[in-house]
């Protein structure tokens, strides 16, 4: 098909063309005018006689045509000289019209402006013929204003004790039908046609507001506006023409909605909303009938409007009628209607436009029923402060925090309508023109999760709006964790499968802490937890869902241990060795499950239990001996393995050692010396033979044996008043220093030095405290910044000191 520009932008490509046949011609009869000189000179006339070829001045004659002046830079110009005249003679009419009128009589007046519009009017024709056409538009420019004045001074002189807004509606809609003639006549000028679109916005408004009409009326006639704007803009002539009508479309169809919603919003019942609803239905036809003509662009943004408007006008007739909590269901059931576009044959961003304003529909109606789920999963951790209280006697009562919409099933029917949308996009069933979501894609995989946590947030709602007994809100929980886990052995990477176990895990916590009212609930929450989790996982074939479901089996057999200590009449620190009973039991599977995939985050879910035995064994240092040496033989099992040996060995020393630090403060041993010095010496035996293999390092056969005496007496020391013992204590120190130098060894010579340093402190720190008290005050912050500036300025030095350090001692063992 052969493209055809509008007349106006030809007009502009022709006037471009005249101006460069213009500079071509001239510069060929200059360069004809030199040859004709050059032959009619006289045979011995010098050659400083004959003038210049023009080709010295400017580009050769047969090269491209190149203007002296550029094309651009003298329609600029052009352009500014116009529409500097334009202005000053519209600012000089409006003077005239304003200001002066008085002077002359009635006659005059209407001569003067007579002839000047016509003028004005006749000119640009007269200037198009010429070729023209920028001054044309100038003058157009200045004849719509003076049409303008001349329906002012209509009113002024012929009509003074008319209304001012009914003549004005009329003059407008007058001034739009004139323009419309002129611009359809005419032809070649941008401005009247535009100029006319902007006229026709006002005459029905004008109408509307001089009847002193209601908000109905005044808002159909904005609506009917904006309907012709809308077809001005599918059938009008011109770019400029139609993105006018776009826009005058745009905010007098947004205006027009904007007053049946509010109509809609407070009508009474449903016979007052129908009106507001047949307003609003219309303007979404309208905004439909833009968006199936319009650009790609805008057709998406204009669908969705008309989705959101029809949306508005069906459920706000519901809404006169039903309590506000049912109103919610009623716009979300016609904003789940929309979704039957993805059935219809309709342009694709037409679709996708309607499709985006039921989801922004459905996403509204399912923040206002989140708020029911999260007083659900959240109120019950009000009981962590009162375990075993007593049952509470419904559901809302053991929330502890007040329940959005309490008594009505409105909440739980959004949740089940949003997550049956979803089940449907997750099923396939949803596609806009022929771009469907791809059954593999993430947002198929996104909507599958979505529907299972809504419909599991459903059930939660519904037990809770119903106020159910407690014990059937316990078992409904405990259910609901059991269907979540069913799901989970679905086979597949992502989607449903994943979002399984999450669930599950979030839905055991609520059901854990739910039955923390009644000891009875506790003990069969928890072991039922544990039942579930264990089963599902060994029945799962995904290894990451097997993993996650075999750690909350694990966590919740910390959490029934700890439930069965306290139930049975144990303390805290009595019940931690009970606790530790799930990490032996880990630590055996983690040995059988090796190879599998389960093995390390079972065993890391097992050191969880261990570090909360350790917690409540933390009040009572014996138990807490005795629970760091039990946790100190698990990890001696775990370091048979030679997979675990180099961590589970060097835990288990520092297990040991820490017990036996405890147990030494909790017997109220002054001296440690007696009780660690030949545990040491047995150590250095044992190290001694264990450093006969050479992969050995010097922490795993000598740090036990220096730290089960060292770190002690360096406690001791830092409580001593004596002298002896610091001195005892720096001279072994020094001495395993140099030991450590000598050997090459990084474990007595990080341990020494750090003892030694820590007990030279301790020694110079009555000393220090003392200097610092005569200092002044300005001492101690001058002294800082002097250091600051010496390392600063050795900055560089220090660093590749620090760094040599490090590489020396990374080369010891």
């Amino acid at each position: 098909m052969e493209h055809l520009p509008p007349p106006a932008e030809e007009l502009a490509l022709l006037d471009r063309e005249l101006v460069r046949l213009d500079a071509r011609r001239l510069q060929l009869l200059n360069r004809r005018a030199w040859l004709l000189s050059v032959l009619r000179a006289p045979a011995g006339a010098p050659a400083s006689a004959v003038p210049p070829p023009p080709s010295a001045a400017g580009p050769r004659p047969w090269g491209p045509a190149t203007p002296a002046r550029p094309a651009d830079a003298s329609r600029g110009t052009r352009n500014v000289l116009l529409g500097l005249g334009g202005l000053l003679l519209t600012v000089a009419a409006i003077a005239f019209t304003l200001f002066s009128w008085g002077e002359m009589g009635i006659a005059g007046r209407s001569l003067v402006l007579a002839a000047v519009t016509a003028g004005a009017l006749v000119a640009p024709v007269l200037l198009l013929r010429r070729g023209l056409a920028a001054t044309a538009e100038s003058l157009a420019a200045v004849a719509v204003v003076l049409t303008v004045l001349d329906a002012y001074a209509l009113h002024a002189v012929a009509a003074p004790g008319t209304d001012g807004l009914r003549f004005s509606a009329v003059a407008s809609a007058v001034l739009a039908s004139a323009w419309t003639a002129y611009g359809l006549g005419v032809g070649r000028l941008r401005l009247p046609l535009p100029t006319a679109v902007v006229a026709g916005q006002l005459p029905l408004v004008l109408w509307a507001w001089a009847a002193d009409a209601s908000a109905s009326v005044f808002g159909w006639a904005l609506l009917v506006t904006a309907a012709a704007d809308v077809a001005v803009a599918v059938r009008g002539r011109g770019l400029a023409v139609r993105v006018t009508a776009c826009a005058g479309a745009s905010a007098t169809g947004l205006a027009a909605l904007g007053v049946g919603l509010g109509q809609s919003l407070a009508a009474a019942g449903p016979p007052a909303a129908v009106g507001p609803g047949v307003l609003l239905l219309a303007g979404a036809a309208v905004a439909l009938v833009g968006a199936w003509h319009a650009p790609k662009e805008t057709a998406a943004a204009a669908s969705a409007v008309a989705g959101l408007a029809a949306v508005a006008a069906v459920g706000g007739v519901a809404r006169a009628g039903l309590p506000w909590g049912w109103s919610v269901v009623g716009y979300l059931l016609c904003g789940a209607a929309l979704t039957a576009v993805a059935g219809l044959r309709v342009p694709e961003p037409v679709g996708r436009g309607v499709l985006g304003a039921s989801a922004a529909v459905v996403a509204g109606a399912l923040l206002w029923a989140l708020p029911v789920v999260a007083a659900v999963l959240l109120g019950p951790l009000s009981l962590v402060t009162e375990v075993w209280a007593g049952a509470p006697e419904g559901f809302r009562d053991a929330l502890g925090v007040p329940v959005p919409g309490a008594g009505s099933a409105a909440p739980p029917v959004v949740l089940g309508v949003v997550a049956a949308l979803l089940t449907a996009l997750y099923a396939g069933r949803l596609r806009v023109g022929t771009s469907p979501l791809a059954p593999g894609s993430a947002w198929r995989e996104a909507a599958g999760a979505g529907a299972l946590g809504l419909s599991w947030a459903a059930v939660l709602a519904l037990l809770a709006v119903a106020d159910v007994p407690y014990a059937l809100a316990v078992a409904g929980e405990l259910s609901l964790v059991a269907g979540l886990l069913l799901v989970s052995l679905r086979r597949g990477p992502g989607g449903v499968g994943t979002a399984g176990p999450a669930y599950a895990l979030a839905g055991s916590v609520s059901a854990g802490v739910l039955a923390l009212a009644t000891e009875p609930a506790t003990l069969a929450v928890s072991g039922a937890l544990v039942m579930l989790f264990a089963g599902a996982a060994a029945r799962s074939r995904v290894p990451v869902v097997r993993a996650v479901l075999a750690c909350g089996s694990v966590l919740w057999a910390v959490a029934a241990a700890t439930a069965a200590g306290a139930a049975v009449g144990l303390d805290p620190a009595g019940t931690a060795p009970l606790v530790l009973v799930v990490p032996a039991v880990t630590t055996v599977l983690g040995a059988r499950l090796r190879a599998d995939a389960v093995a390390m985050p079972v065993e890391a879910a097992g050191m969880c239990g261990a570090v909360v035995a350790v917690g409540l064994a933390a009040s009572d240092a014996p138990y807490l001996s005795l629970v760091l040496g039990l946790c100190g033989v698990l990890a001696t099992g775990s370091a048979l393995r030679p997979e675990r040996r180099r961590t589970a060995g060097a835990a288990a020393a520092a297990l040991f050692v820490a017990a036996a630090w405890v147990r030494l403060g909790a017997s109220g041993v002054t001296a440690p010396e007696a009780y660690t010095l030949p545990v040491s010496v047995a150590a250095f035996g044992v190290g001694a033979l264990r450093r006969r293999d050479a992969e050995a390092s010097s922490w795993v056969a000598y740090g036990p044996a220096l730290s089960v005496t060292m770190v002690p007496s360096l406690v001791a020391a830092w409580g001593d008043a004596h002298w002896l013992r610091p001195l005892l204590l720096g001279a072994a120190a020094l001495a395993v220093t140099l030991a450590g130098a000598r050997f090459r060894l990084r474990a007595p010579l990080v341990l020494g030095a750090s003892v030694l340093a820590l007990d030279g402190l301790h020694e110079l720190a009555p000393h220090v405290v003392q200097v610092f008290d005569a200092l002044p005050r300005w001492a101690p912050p001058a002294v800082a910044g002097l250091v600051l500036l010496a390392v600063g300025a050795t900055y560089e030095q220090r660093l590749r000191d620090a760094r040599r350090l490090k590489d020396a001692v990374g080369r010891m063992r």
